[in-house]
C-alpha cells in the first residue's frame, strides 16, 4: 500500500522533484514570550517531523523581537519542552542574532524607496489604513526624500525620538486588497530592556518584517507556519523578492490544534498565572507542555494525537475526549495497575485470622509484565460507592446477603452493615471463603461483581487530586474565556492506597483498579496520586 502524503510533502516532493529545492531547512519559531502548549507539540511534530522525513535539518528559532514580553526563564522552559518532547534542533538561533543584518536592509530599502519614515501615531496609522471595501488612505510623510528618511530612521536608531513618535514603513499599495500590504509598520521605536541585547537598540523589527530574513539567514527552504499567517504570505514574499533573497524561502500555512474546554492563548494563559487562578504555567490543568508533564501526560500519546489530527489546510475544533482517548489508549497499554481506595469503608472478614500474600497482575495487558505480591489480611478498606443498603436490582457490589469477589483474593459474602449514630455506614462484616481464592476457586460460589481494596493494617495515606477542565462548554458563539472558567476545577482529598506505591519512583504512572490513570509524586513528604486523565472513555469512535 502506498504511502499517503499530506499536503505540505507533496509540495516538497514536486519541488525536489523539479529541483527547486536539493534539501529541505525547516525551523520551529517560539515567541519567548510565555510557556509552549499542545498546539506547539502540532508545530513541532510538523516542522522536525517534515525535516526529519527528508533527513534535512531544523533550527529552534526564537522570534525575540518584542523584548517587553519576552524572558530568558521563557527560554529555559522552550528548551526544556522541545528536549521533553523528544526533537533535537540543528542549531538554536534568535532574530536578535540579525539585528543589524535587519537593520541595514531595512536602509536599503529606504535607499531604494521602498520604505519610508513616518509620523503618525498607531492609532492614526490603524484609522487611515481602510477596510476591506475602501482603500487606505496615503501618510502625509509617504513621499519623504530618501536623504530624509536615512536620517530620520538613524535619528530613530540613536534615541531621539520617543515611544510611538515615529516608525517606518513599507511603502506597498494603500490601495491592497490585502490591508496587510497596505504600507506596514516594519520598525517602531521601543524602550525595552531586551533579554539578549539589553539596551543596546530602541527600535525593534516588526515580525513580519524580520521572519522572512530570518528565514533565509538560517538558509529555511520551506517556513511551515499556521493558517493565521495565510494572509500575511504576500509580505512575507514581498520582503524576500525586495531584498532580492535567491533561493528565497517558501511560506507553507497549516491548520493550528484546537481543542474543545482548552485555553489556546498564551495571552490568557499568561493572565491565568499571573492572576493566580493556577498554581504556575505547569499546573496540571494548563494545557502547556510543561503542564502535561506535569500531569504525567505520556509524549508517544500526544504524538500519537497528532499523527491521527493529520495536517490539514483547514481550521477546525479537536473534541478533548480524542485527546483524553489517545492518552488512555497508552497508558492502557503501557501503565501498571495498583489498588487505592479514594473513599474508605472498612470490611472485617470475621472468619479470617492473620495475613497471606496473593498475586496481583501488573498490566493484563501485557504477558511479559507478570504478577506481584500484594498482603491481604482480615481488616480491608473498600469504596463507599461500593455498598449499598437498599441496592438496585442486579447490583454485585457489596449488599446484605451477597457475594462479591475481592480483587485477585477470595469470594466474601456481606453479612452485616455497621451504623453510627447518624445512620451511616461505617463498617461491614463479611465472611470469606478459603476455598474461592483467585486461581484456585474450588468453592463452587458464584459472584457476578469484582471490588478493589487495600489492607488496612499496611495501607499508606495518601492525597488525590482530581481534575476538570479549566473551561466550562461554550453556551453561545463568540463566548470568550473569562466567561467560561471553571472556578472549581481542582478536587483534594485523603485516600488510602497500596504501600507499594510509596515505593516507585516519582512520576511513575498508574491504572488504579476502577479509578482512573493516575501519576505517584511526592508533596511534602506525602504520598500524592494525582489523576492524569479517567477510566471512563467519552470519545465516540
Amino acid at each position: 500500500m502506498a504511502e499517503t502524503k499530506n499536503f505540505i510533502e507533496q509540495i516538497i516532493d514536486g519541488e525536489l522533484e523539479a529541483g527547486k529545492v536539493t534539501a529541505v531547512q525547516t525551523r520551529f519559531p517560539p515567541e519567548p514570550n510565555g510557556y509552549l502548549h499542545i498546539g506547539h507539540a502540532k508545530s513541532m511534530f510538523v516542522n522536525f517531523g517534515t525535516a526529519e522525513k527528508y533527513g534535512g535539518k531544523c533550527n529552534l528559532f526564537f522570534d525575540d523581537t518584542n523584548p517587553s514580553k519576552e524572558k530568558t526563564e521563557f527560554v529555559q522552559a522552550i528548551r526544556a519542552d522541545i528536549h521533553w518532547m523528544g526533537y533535537e534542533w540543528a542549531k538554536e538561533v534568535y532574530a536578535s542574532d540579525f539585528f543589524e543584518t535587519i537593520y541595514e536592509y531595512a536602509l536599503r530599502l529606504i535607499r531604494e524607496g521602498k520604505a519610508y519614515v513616518c509620523d503618525l501615531s498607531p492609532e492614526q496609522i490603524r484609522d487611515t489604513r481602510g477596510t476591506l471595501t475602501e482603500a487606505g488612505k496615503e501618510s502625509p510623510f509617504r513621499n519623504r526624500s530618501v536623504e530624509e528618511n536615512l536620517k530620520l530612521f538613524t535619528e530613530m536608531r540613536q534615541g531621539k525620538y520617543a515611544d510611538g513618535e515615529k516608525c517606518l514603513r513599507a511603502k506597498i499599495d494603500m490601495a491592497s486588497p490585502n490591508i496587510n500590504m497596505r504600507d506596514p509598520v516594519i520598525y517602531r521605536i521601543l524602550r525595552a530592556t531586551h533579554h539578549r541585547t539589553g539596551d543596546a537598540w530602541c527600535i525593534y523589527p516588526m515580525y513580519d518584517y524580520a521572519h522572512p530574513i530570518c528565514d533565509y539567514l538560517q538558509g529555511v527552504t520551506h517556513s511551515l507556519c499556521t493558517l493565521e499567517f495565510e494572509d500575511h504570505r504576500p509580505l512575507y514574499d514581498w520582503v524576500g523578492v525586495s531584498l532580492g533573497f535567491a533561493p528565497k524561502p517558501r511560506q507553507i500555512e497549516f491548520a493550528r490544534l484546537n481543542l474543545t474546554n482548552l485555553v489556546m492563548s498564551k495571552r490568557y494563559l499568561k493572565k491565568l498565572v499571573e492572576d493566580g487562578a493556577v498554581h504556575g504555567w505547569d499546573d496540571p490543568r494548563m494545557p502547556t507542555l510543561a503542564g502535561l508533564r506535569n500531569r504525567g501526560i505520556p509524549v508517544a500519546a500526544i504524538k500519537d494525537f497528532c499523527e491521527r489530527v493529520g495536517i490539514a489546510k483547514s481550521n477546525s475544533e479537536c473534541e478533548i475526549s480524542y485527546f483524553e482517548a489517545c492518552v488512555r489508549e497508552y497508558l492502557n497499554a503501557h501503565a501498571p495497575r495498583a489498588m487505592a481506595v479514594l473513599d474508605p469503608l472498612k470490611v472485617t472478614l470475621v472468619n479470617y485470622e492473620g495475613s497471606e500474600e496473593v498475586d496481583f497482575d501488573i498490566n493484563q495487558l501485557d504477558p511479559q509484565a507478570g504478577a506481584r505480591k500484594i498482603v491481604f489480611g482480615k481488616t480491608l478498606y473498600v469504596e463507599k460507592s461500593d455498598f449499598a443498603l437498599d441496592p438496585p436490582p442486579k447490583y454485585y457490589r457489596f449488599k446484605i446477603g451477597g457475594y462479591v469477589r475481592l480483587k485477585n483474593a477470595y469470594i466474601v459474602r456481606c453479612d452485616e452493615a455497621v451504623q453510627d449514630e447518624r445512620g451511616e455506614v461505617v463498617e461491614l462484616r463479611c465472611t470469606y471463603f478459603p476455598e474461592s481464592r483467585s486461581g484456585s476457586d474450588t468453592s463452587g460460589i458464584k459472584a457476578k461483581g469484582v471490588v478493589h481494596w487495600v489492607n488496612a493494617e499496611t495501607a499508606a495515606d495518601a492525597v488525590v487530586k482530581q481534575y476538570d477542565y479549566l473551561l466550562n462548554d461554550a453556551e453561545y458563539a463568540g463566548q470568550d474565556f473569562s466567561e467560561r472558567m471553571n472556578y472549581d476545577s481542582e478536587h483534594v482529598f485523603s485516600a488510602k492506597a497500596e504501600p507499594y506505591l510509596n515505593e516507585v519512583a516519582d512520576g511513575s504512572a498508574f491504572q488504579l483498579m476502577r479509578t482512573g490513570y493516575y501519576k505517584k509524586c511526592t508533596e511534602q513528604g506525602k504520598l500524592c496520586l494525582s489523576e492524569i486523565v479517567s477510566l471512563k472513555d467519552n470519545f465516540n469512535k
